[in-house]
């Protein structure tokens, strides 16, 4: 019999996007599957419209808010899968992607193997998802896969990971302490565990874009400010267990600087601990810089003036993105463009 792949979806306040998510999970062509969602305790009609679904495939589940790592928990603990497919509730799987994937192992049938594929982002057309590989695009060992995305700052999506229970046991729950970048934090264990990435070309992941409301997005909170350095010294010991060579050490302090925006200058405390890291690699963690369209900005009104204008524009200009975006899309569906399926990522397949 062919191995169950459990599709775990932790979804919170989705009502707007969940239905597209589950069709494209239902969709499947690999045949043997179920279906997990966990509702996080949404104040909308998530819960009502996942039970819409419920069969023999599809399963729901509420319990109370608890985060996302906490709902992604839940949902692996009432799972029977053999292999593991992560996507969150606003996402898009093509409907070979797992078939694709586990046709990959015909040949390497090691449930260590962490598969991975392509991905792609949009707003509110898949049909319009751009594909932009990155160097972590291909097959590669553990060490070389950290490597590349410290020194790149690049990553794998979510949903991009196919994982073997075996592998899922053996990586641990995920952290429930962070609440952005735990998908990252959690794949650099997967990882760990694993006997390296096995890239699956063609194999495609559709990411909706959220912008500010993004659980990824660090903004101006401190809490995600907090998390995200611990995730990110997390990423940097995982890599040193594997690699403390110099090109090592010098992708933690490229990866370090690249962050430093996110916290400089409202957690100088942070910014402190990663000029002192940044100097035991051999490395030096400079103060980021702006723009020419916000510097002005900073130098006369300061810095902290400075981040929330950009901030503020930045957030601006993705609503005005989203907003004509979303028109069009409508507008393609009404319009003499309507697409004759209703399945937007197969449309995109043809």
């Amino acid at each position: 019999m062919k191995p169950l792949v459990s599709i775990l979806i932790p979804a919170y306040n989705a009502e707007k996007w969940l239905a597209e998510t589950l069709r494209s999970a239902l969709d499947q062509t690999w045949d043997n599957k179920e279906i997990v969602v966990v509702d996080d305790g949404s104040k909308d009609g998530t819960l009502a419209l996942a039970r819409t679904f419920e069969s023999s495939i599809v399963k729901v589940f509420t319990h109370v808010n608890q985060g996302a790592s906490a709902t992604r928990n839940k949902a692996f603990s009432l799972c029977h899968g053999d292999y593991i497919q992560w996507l969150d509730a606003d996402d898009l799987l093509a409907p070979d992607k797992i078939a694709r994937q586990m046709e990959a192992l015909d040949d390497a049938p090691d449930p260590r193997l962490l598969l991975s594929a392509e991905w792609g982002s949009f707003m509110h057309r898949p049909s319009r998802t751009k594909f932009i590989p990155s160097g972590l695009w291909c097959s590669l060992s553990k060490a070389e896969w950290l490597l590349r995305k410290l020194e790149q700052n690049v990553y794998m999506q979510t949903a991009t990971w196919l994982v073997s229970r075996e592998l899922a046991l053996a990586a641990g729950l995920w952290d429930t302490r962070l609440l952005g970048d735990d998908d990252g934090e959690y794949f650099c264990r997967v990882l760990m565990a694993s006997d390296g990435v096995r890239f699956v070309p063609g194999s495609k992941v559709y990411y909706r874009q959220a912008g500010s409301g993004s659980l990824s997005y660090v903004g101006s909170s401190d809490k995600k400010r907090d998390a995200q350095w611990i995730s990110m010294e997390l990423h940097m010991s995982y890599l040193r267990s594997l690699d403390d060579s110099q090109r090592a050490r010098a992708a933690c302090v490229k990866f370090m600087q690249n962050w430093m925006v996110a916290f400089y200058p409202e957690r100088l405390d942070i910014f402190d601990k990663a000029q002192t890291l940044s100097r035991d690699f051999g490395g030096q963690i400079e103060a980021p810089t702006l723009n020419w369209k916000f510097s002005w900005i900073k130098t006369l009104f300061g810095w902290h003036f400075a981040r929330r204008a950009q901030l503020r524009i930045l957030g601006t200009k993705w609503s005005l993105l989203s907003f004509c975006d979303k028109a069009l899309c409508q507008f393609e569906r009404r319009g003499p463009m309507a697409q004759s399926s209703p399945n937007a990522v197969k449309a995109t397949q043809s």
